[in-house]
């Protein structure tokens, strides 16, 4: 199977999965109970939700493996089972992707926050090392760095998994548009800041997810690409902006069929990778999937 970036790089639009955490929940994951110890204790429940973004045409997918780094385990106690837990969510992500189609393993933030002092960089280049490196002997071939903000994290992230796994590495940002109109992340920093500093880490795909729909994501592709002319570009948007529901609640508006209508100017301002995040759903996948091939 060619990696992802050799793939895009020939030309052709790739397809991600949705949100997995609605899922979860849907599926019976308790408020305050750890989504990732799922991957051991509800394997059949987890795999349903790679299975589904396959059935709809997906051509990757991520695992359940956002928050199990060794920081965000701990307030479960299951810090002891880091590797344990990361390799069971790449081995259901592969198990449902079969030999045809990329696991990009989930890697989300720490918690932490360097500047403040209470945790070095060689702690925090620890803790991604153990997660990625069982993340790839779970079977993933790819790792999604995801949900950054902070440049000095997403670099040691990115180095961690490129000097101890043979994963592609994606890493994606996550912006908020502020009063005067710029896309920055809560740590102030822009896109062109992003791309500059994860391709100098080393990662091979970057891109942005979560925080914004497609309309506003389409912003902040063309921001990146005039950035990074050459790096492939993956776009995970949430389906719009949050809004509070009628019986309470929070829903999300975005349509099927109107975050698909946005995929031609989302591609045709840099991005060789759409998916989605917040509220997104395999019906999402399968309209982007549609959009994508016709």
């Amino acid at each position: 199977m060619k990696t992802i970036t050799e793939t895009v790089k020939s030309g052709k639009v790739l397809v991600s999965d949705g949100a997995w955490g609605t899922f979860l929940h849907e599926k019976g994951l308790a408020i305050g109970e750890c989504p990732e110890l799922w991957c051991v204790t509800h394997e059949t429940d987890v795999l349903d939700i790679a299975q589904s973004y396959v059935n709809a045409g997906a051509d990757m997918v991520e695992s359940n493996s956002f928050g199990a780094n060794r920081f965000k385990l701990s307030h479960w106690g299951l810090e002891p089972r880091c590797a344990e837990i990361n390799r069971a969510a790449a081995e259901i992500s592969r198990q449902a992707a079969g030999p045809k189609r990329h696991v990009i393993a989930s890697i989300g933030p720490t918690g932490k926050i360097l500047m403040m002092g209470d945790v070095t960089d060689e702690e925090i280049y620890d803790a991604f090392k153990k997660q990625a490196v069982a993340l790839e002997e779970g079977g993933a071939d790819a790792c999604c760095i995801e949900t950054m903000t902070a440049l000095d994290e997403a670099c040691l992230a990115i180095k961690a998994a490129r000097d101890n796994t043979k994963l592609e590495i994606i890493c994606t940002f996550t912006f908020d548009r502020t009063i005067d109109g710029l896309y920055r992340t809560m740590m102030g920093v822009s896109p062109q800041e992003f791309a500059k500093a994860a391709v100098e880490a080393g990662a091979h795909i970057i891109g942005t997810n979560c925080g914004s729909g497609m309309a506003r994501m389409i912003e902040i592709v063309r921001e990146l690409r005039a950035a990074d002319a050459t790096s492939p570009i993956l776009v995970h948007a949430n389906a719009g902006l949050p809004q509070n529901a009628d019986g309470g609640g929070i829903v999300f508006p975005e349509t099927p069929a109107m975050m698909a209508a946005m995929v031609p100017e989302c591609v045709a301002a840099g991005a060789n990778i759409i998916g989605g995040c917040c509220g997104t759903t395999p019906l999402h996948i399968s309209a982007i999937v549609k959009a994508v091939r016709t």
